[in-house]
C-alpha cells in the first residue's frame, strides 16, 4: 500500500500557458506573428499565430469537472481553473490532490512543438521554442523548485538548433527534454537512422533523458470517425503509439549506440508492456539473421537495462504485471488538468490501486522512481 510519507510525482502533467508566454519574451521583430490571446465576440479565447487562429484549450483544461460535462470546452481562461495557467494556484492544487511534484508538458505548442514544427517562418519557431523554455526554467518551476520538475522543448525539425537548446536548457537546469514519440509519423527520419545521433549523443551525455509522451508522433491510426465525432477511439488507442515508439527503439541501433540514454513513454500506459516485451523477443529469435537488428542482445534484455520508463494514470492490467515489467522501471502521472486526471481525488484514488502492493514497491512506483530517472531528489 502506499504509505503516508510518500511525496507523490506525477511525471505528466501539463501547463497552459498564460496569455504573455511569447509577447514577454520574443524579440521584437518576431512580436507581430508570434503567439497571444485574442478574445472572440463569442467569449472564445483563441491563440493567433503567424496571424492564423491556431487552437483552443478544450479538454487540455477540464480538471474538476464531471465527465458529463466534458466536451471541446473549456473555450476561455474564464472557464478553467486558475491553477491550469498561474503557478501558485497550481501549487495549491497539487496540494488539494496529494501530489507533491509535477513534469509539466506544453500546450499551445504541442507535446513535444508540433505547433512551431508547422510553422512558416522557422526562426520564428525556434524563438518561440526558446521563449516557452525560458517561461518554463524561469517563471514556472522557479516559482517553487522543488514541486516542478523542469521540462524543455526542442526545435526538432533543425538538429544542430535541438542541440543548441539542449545546450543552453542543460546549463539552466532541465531535467528532461519533450522529443516526438515517432518522428517519421511527421515527416522526419526514423530512429533507425543516424539523423538523431548528435541529438542522442548529447543527451546522454548530460545523463539527461527524453520525455516522449503520447500523440507528439501524431494521431493513432483510426477511422475518420475515431478522432473526430466519436473520439473514444482515439483517446483508447492513443497508448498504441507508446507501444510503437517502444517497439521501433528496442529493435533499432539507438540503445546500442547509445547505453546509458534514457527515455520515458509519458501517459503511455504500461499494461501493454509485456506483451510487446514477449513478442519483440519471439520475433528477434526467428527473424534477426536477416534484418538489419542487432545480433546478440534481445529487445527485453535492452529494456531491463533502463533504457525505457513507464508511465501510468490508472492501469491496474500494468499494476498486475508489474513484476513482468520489472517495478524498477514504473513511473506514475496525474495527468492535470486533461480529461484523464482524477483531480482533486489524485492521491485517494492512487492509494486505492496500490492497496494489495507492497509499501517499498508503490514507493518506488509513485516517488522513488521518478526522483532517480529525472535526478530531482528530496530537497
Amino acid at each position: 500500500m502506499l504509505g503516508d510519507d510518500v511525496q507523490i510525482i506525477s511525471v505528466d502533467d501539463h501547463v497552459i500557458e498564460h496569455p504573455r508566454v511569447w509577447t514577454d519574451r520574443v524579440a521584437a521583430k518576431f512580436k507581430d506573428d508570434a503567439p497571444r490571446i485574442e478574445r472572440a465576440e463569442d467569449g472564445n479565447d483563441w491563440w493567433i499565430y503567424e496571424g492564423q487562429k491556431a487552437g483552443n484549450f478544450a479538454l487540455n483544461a477540464v480538471a474538476g469537472k464531471p465527465p458529463e460535462d466534458f466536451g471541446m470546452d473549456p473555450r476561455s481562461y474564464d472557464d478553467m481553473l486558475p491553477g491550469c495557467y498561474d503557478i501558485s494556484d497550481r501549487i495549491k492544487d497539487m496540494n488539494t490532490e496529494g501530489v507533491h511534484a509535477q513534469l509539466c508538458f506544453p500546450n499551445f505548442g504541442g507535446f513535444a512543438g508540433s505547433t512551431f514544427q508547422k510553422s512558416k517562418d522557422f526562426a520564428l519557431a525556434n524563438e518561440c521554442t526558446r521563449a516557452y523554455n525560458d517561461f518554463i526554467l524561469d517563471e514556472w518551476c522557479a516559482f517553487d523548485p522543488g514541486r516542478q520538475i523542469p521540462l524543455a522543448a526542442l526545435p526538432y525539425w533543425d538538429v544542430d538548433e535541438t542541440v543548441k537548446e539542449m545546450k543552453r536548457t542543460a546549463d539552466k537546469g532541465v531535467k528532461s527534454w519533450t522529443f516526438p514519440e515517432l518522428p517519421d509519423r511527421i515527416g522526419l527520419p526514423s530512429f533507425h537512422t543516424d539523423h538523431w545521433n548528435p541529438v542522442f549523443e548529447f543527451a546522454q551525455e548530460a545523463n539527461i533523458p527524453l520525455s516522449l509522451h503520447f500523440g507528439s508522433g501524431g494521431s493513432p491510426q483510426v477511422s475518420p470517425e475515431g478522432m473526430s465525432t466519436n473520439m473514444t477511439v482515439g483517446i483508447t488507442l492513443f497508448a498504441l503509439n507508446s507501444a510503437s515508439a517502444m517497439t521501433e527503439l528496442l529493435l533499432s541501433p539507438v540503445f546500442h549506440n547509445y547505453p546509458t540514454l534514457r527515455m520515458a513513454l509519458s501517459e503511455g500506459g504500461i499494461g501493454w508492456m509485456p506483451y510487446v516485451l514477449e513478442r519483440s523477443d519471439y520475433v528477434w529469435e526467428r527473424h534477426r539473421f536477416y534484418n538489419d537488428v542487432h545480433q546478440s542482445v534481445r529487445p527485453s534484455e535492452l529494456f531491463a537495462r533502463g533504457h525505457i520508463g513507464g508511465c501510468f494514470i490508472s492501469d491496474e492490467a500494468g499494476l498486475e504485471m508489474r513484476h513482468r515489467i520489472g517495478v524498477d522501471h514504473i513511473m506514475f502521472e496525474s495527468d492535470y488538468p486533461h480529461s484523464d486526471s482524477q483531480w482533486p481525488h489524485t492521491r485517494k484514488v492512487l492509494t486505492e490501486s496500490m492497496v494489495n502492493i507492497p509499501d517499498g514497491e508503490a514507493r518506488k512506483m509513485c516517488e522513488d522512481n521518478a526522483r532517480i530517472f529525472y535526478d530531482f531528489p528530496r530537497s
